[in-house]
């Protein structure tokens, strides 16, 4: 990397050679209280950040507010995603605030904002139609595909969690069963997702059919390479767009993340209150599953749209 560097000695910036580059990033991604695939994020993102820099020909040293924002306008011209752009900016935002603290550089990103997401979600919900043609396809396939899919349709489980769910996992609360959940970014299961008579008769179905400690995988494969062992969300993935195809959503906006937004989207069409599709998929801010109205809205504006009461009239 070209880029100057700035090493604090006392209150004095000494700008010095580029080899300490990788020498601040490592003490800066280390220094980050986050999992390690968050670290490795931020160092490819920071990676490319820097190369940027090297490329427009500035210094790391003298960069200003300015070019940071020059930087955000580049990502997005580039046709990177609004979500994408916006773990760029926030890794360069973090970045600054450690400098800035360990007297290397000032804070020349404090208050770049990231770009607005559309608030929106990229994978559609399937109709409730749908979802009972998508489950009617795998009552006639293996017990493990139809417990998956009929699980994940029911509960608003995300891949990752059901592939790290365990048998033992299978408990009670009151007289109530649940399924304990690894929730999205934890190191340990501190949350649930109810388990209707509906979500667990095919798991039971299913876990009849091999022999299963509390301690095994849900979940296993069935392949030569890895029978037995717990199974991979891409996986999951293909069995759930194995049957997306089969009843005709074929379009790259079905996957299995759909059927998590199946389920927030049908509790709502079900009556259900919002604050009741929060907890039922974990969000931590009710403005995430605030989103999923914006389905019903649409489908009630096409239903009863004003322009039609018009042709009433003239």
């Amino acid at each position: 990397m070209e880029a100057a560097a700035v090493v604090p000695t006392g209150n004095t910036n000494i700008t010095v050679s580029s080899s300490r580059i990788e020498e601040l990033l490592d003490s800066f991604i280390d220094s980050q209280d986050v999992k390690q695939s968050s670290k490795g994020l931020y160092r490819r993102t920071l990676e490319r950040y820097i190369s940027w820099v090297e490329e427009k020909g500035y210094l790391l040293s003298d960069i200003t507010r300015g070019q940071i924002l020059e930087y955000k306008e580049d990502l997005l011209r580039s046709g990177k995603s609004s979500l994408t752009v916006g773990s760029y900016i926030t890794a360069v935002r973090r970045f600054y605030e450690w400098t800035e603290a360990n007297k290397y550089y000032p804070n020349v990103a404090k208050g770049i904002k990231t770009p607005k997401r559309k608030q929106q979600f990229r994978k559609q919900p399937l109709l409730p139609s749908q979802a009972t043609a998508l489950l009617s396809y795998y009552q006639d396939r293996a017990l493990r595909d139809y417990a998956i899919v009929n699980l994940l349709l029911r509960t608003g489980l995300r891949t990752i969690e059901a592939i790290r769910a365990n048998v033992e996992d299978i408990t009670y609360k009151g007289s109530q069963r649940v399924l304990l959940v690894y929730g999205k970014g934890r190191d340990e299961r501190d949350n649930f997702v109810v388990l209707t008579d509906k979500a667990y008769q095919p798991i039971a179905a299913y876990l009849k059919t091999r022999e299963a400690n509390g301690s095994d995988p849900l979940f296993t494969s069935t392949s030569n390479n890895s029978n037995g062992e717990r199974l991979s969300t891409r996986t999951i993935s293909y069995i759930a767009k194995e049957g997306l195809k089969a009843i005709g959503l074929d379009e790259r906006a079905y996957t299995a993340h759909s059927l998590r937004h199946t389920t927030a989207v049908n509790i709502l069409r079900a009556g259900g209150s919002l604050e009741t599709a929060q907890f039922t998929l974990r969000h931590a801010n009710p403005a995430t599953t605030q989103i999923y109205t914006a389905t019903l809205n649409e489908e009630r504006r096409l239903q009863n749209s004003g322009e039609a009461l018009l042709d009433s009239l003239y």
